[in-house]
């Protein structure tokens, strides 16, 4: 994602109101960074079907929103199609940026979050059939387009992209994270799936992505978290992505949860009972250090926002990560009965509301005026800094 501000343009009109500019114009920047906006709704509609907790008018809330994560995710699709078909060098490029490659996982998050809303939310509108047909399309595309991503993406990194000491950043997580999503989303099929080998075929091969995208995660947390204590913050609008950690922690929380719950109607009772009770035995431990990034993150990012962070996609970071840790917090709930989860995961969830609003306002305002489809600025890698050292008094 580039750093786009909202200075780079009029804000006397509209953009859309007081320039001509042609479709073409609009699709010139297109990235798959935009697909950020559709996981972001998406999972505000998937937590608010799955809180511990009833509310009233929530559940139809979670159905205007889960239906307006559906349009944006068809119109981009057109959008990026297009694109595709009248800038194919433009599209190209962004594979070999070494900011914007990473952010082509999140096509299939966002197809697999709008798939497991079909079957939590959807299908009080569409029916419970197609809801879990539409659901396999999505989940298939999804996690094809996950797995490319999760090899293709590093694949490049390794061998092509130029990357510095400190470019590591959360951005590094999109391309892995997809596996993850998989895995969790999947668990929903399960039970629709018909006993034998099929299912249990599935239950396996969820952990297995779930495997996958947890040791890789692992990694890039391990080295966003060697460049801030050696290297500090971009102090830009890149900050925001500090809070895709959450995504991780938060899916394979939710992820072993939901193949805990799944797991006695797809294989013996012993080893049922064995993946239950490791819901609970991971989600709890990677629960409080979730708590604990979401500490550092919300320093950052408000030290970050206190000296002038400009609006930018990557603002989307705030939204689909948070609610990761909604859902995961509602399976920790779920499993081990405490109120206390309970409580967490309604925080959680009004704490992405604020943000999942504050972001989305701001998203509708740039794209009216223009800004989020201008051209990167050509600058230079995005460096890392930190605060220069506080003089002592009456040093020498």
């Amino acid at each position: 994602m580039h750093d786009v501000t909202t200075s780079r343009t009029s804000t006397n009109l509209p953009w859309l109101l007081s320039s001509l500019q042609s479709p073409g114009q609009v699709l010139g920047n297109l990235g798959p960074n935009w697909f950020a906006s559709v996981m972001g709704t998406g999972i505000v509609a998937t937590a608010a079907a799955t809180l511990p907790v009833r509310i009233p008018g929530l559940h139809v809330f979670g159905r205007v929103v889960w239906v307006l994560a559906a349009v944006l995710l068809v119109v981009l699709i057109v959008a990026v199609t297009a694109h595709w078909i009248r800038h194919p060098t433009v599209a190209r490029s962004h594979a070999y940026n070494p900011q914007m490659a990473h952010f082509y996982g999140a096509a299939p998050m966002a197809l697999l979050t709008v798939g497991a809303g079909a079957i939590l939310i959807g299908k009080d509108l569409i029916g419970e059939r197609a809801a879990v047909n539409l659901d396999w399309v999505l989940w298939s595309a999804g996690t094809v387009g996950g797995l490319f991503t999760a090899m293709t993406i590093p694949y490049l990194m390794f061998t092509q992209i130029n990357v510095e000491p400190d470019a590591a950043f959360g951005g590094w997580l999109m391309p892995i994270v997809p596996p993850m999503v998989s895995a969790a989303t999947g668990a929903l099929l399960i039970p629709h799936m018909a006993p034998g080998t099929g299912r249990e075929t599935m239950l396996y091969g969820c952990y297995a992505m779930f495997g996958l995208s947890l040791l890789a995660s692992i990694i890039v947390i391990t080295m966003v978290w060697s460049r801030l204590a050696h290297f500090g913050t971009s102090g830009t609008a890149r900050v925001p992505t500090l809070w895709i950690v959450l995504g991780p922690l938060g899916q394979s929380i939710t992820a072993a949860g939901l193949l805990g719950s799944k797991a006695a109607i797809s294989v013996d009772p012993d080893l049922a009972d064995g993946m239950e009770v490791f819901a609970i035995l991971y989600g709890v431990p990677i629960w409080g250090f979730a708590v604990l990034w979401i500490g550092l993150a919300t320093a950052l990012t408000v030290r970050t926002a206190r000296r002038g962070m400009p609006f930018a996609l990557t603002w989307w970071s705030l939204t689909f990560p948070v609610g990761t840790f909604v859902t995961g917090t509602t399976q920790l709930a779920l499993h081990t009965g405490l109120p206390a989860f309970k409580v967490a995961a309604v925080v959680a969830y009004i704490g992405l509301l604020g943000t999942w609003g504050l972001v989305a306002v701001r998203t509708a305002r740039g794209g009216l005026r223009g800004n989020l489809f201008l051209p990167p600025p050509s600058t230079g890698p995005i460096k890392a800094h930190k605060d220069p050292p506080v003089a002592r008094q009456g040093a020498t």
